[in-house]
């Protein structure tokens, strides 16, 4: 989960990579913990938002699957051959723990670079991963190479903090902070602007041979007692670089903050927008 939008416009790949597979390797499973527990206003998760997408689909990829929280939901579903990529070692080796996914086929690979023959899938799916992905027109071209023609590609893509709540409250805090860091405990800029709009995302697409684009934009609850929101909200990348006195005092500036929001039953509220996009290759 990244706080800040951006481009790769300076940022060779493998200097991004290496930030993503050092931070995956202290916490490996951080994007499940934060956002598992969150759900849309009917009740389910964005993993679940994502799996309906390609539900009936039989031979689903996981680009970006981490430690197999997504993945792992697809495998309720019986008969399916599943697979999954990342970038992170220690990621996979929680994904390839599940008992769900013992057949499946779980890979250390980049997204640009797919280990897996032509249209070997009908269906890839990728959660909050595909924005943060470098030489995004390869990773589109590579995505539609292994999709069978009328496949589905669905995608959640992060859509900002909902106003007036706890993730908008600590990415202000999270900016500040940033600001008095030195240069060297700031995030390289990660993924593609494209991804995180609509027109952006279709003007990626369609070179690839995708057709038209479905967009929803879903609200993510994550509010409860402030510890369990200050879990969610600081797996940001964005903290991961900075000085543990600089995270020590971030943290006390939200627990502060965030008694202007709790109500009478201690719980605060923070709300995460996601947009869930759907494509078919043709």
């Amino acid at each position: 989960m990244s706080a800040t939008p951006s481009a790769v416009a300076f940022v060779p790949s493998a200097v991004q990579e290496e930030f993503l597979r050092a931070f995956h390797a202290e916490h490996p499973a951080v994007t499940g913990n934060a956002l598992g527990g969150g759900r849309a206003p009917d009740g389910r998760s964005s993993y679940e938002l994502l799996a309906d997408r390609v539900a009936g689909r039989r031979r689903i990829l996981d680009l970006g699957c981490g430690d197999g929280v997504l993945l792992d939901l697809l495998a309720r579903e019986p008969e399916r051959r599943l697979a999954g990529v990342d970038l992170s070692p220690a990621s996979l080796t929680l994904a390839r723990g599940r008992p769900a996914l013992a057949g499946a086929a779980v890979v250390q690979a980049r997204a640009q670079e797919l280990p897996f023959p032509d249209t070997a899938f009908d269906a890839c799916v990728s959660h909050l991963a595909l924005m943060l992905m470098s030489d995004a027109d390869r990773v589109v071209a590579e995505t539609a190479r292994v999709l069978s023609p009328g496949g589905v590609l669905a995608c959640v893509v992060g859509g900002g903090a909902v106003g007036g709540e706890a993730y908008e409250l600590f990415g202000k805090l999270l900016r500040s902070a940033v600001e008095r860091a030195p240069a060297e405990q700031r995030v390289p800029a990660l993924g593609d602007r494209r991804t995180r709009s609509r027109a952006g995302l279709a003007e990626l697409l369609a070179p690839a041979g995708f057709g038209p684009l479905e967009w929803e934009t879903v609200a993510i609850d994550l509010g409860g007692p402030v510890e369990r929101v200050w879990a969610a909200v600081s797996g940001l990348y964005d903290v991961g670089p900075l000085a543990p006195a600089a995270v020590a005092r971030l943290r006390t500036d939200f627990l502060a903050a965030a008694k202007e929001l709790t109500d009478a039953d201690g719980r605060v509220p923070c709300g995460f927008r996601v947009h869930v996009a759907t494509t078919y290759r043709g």
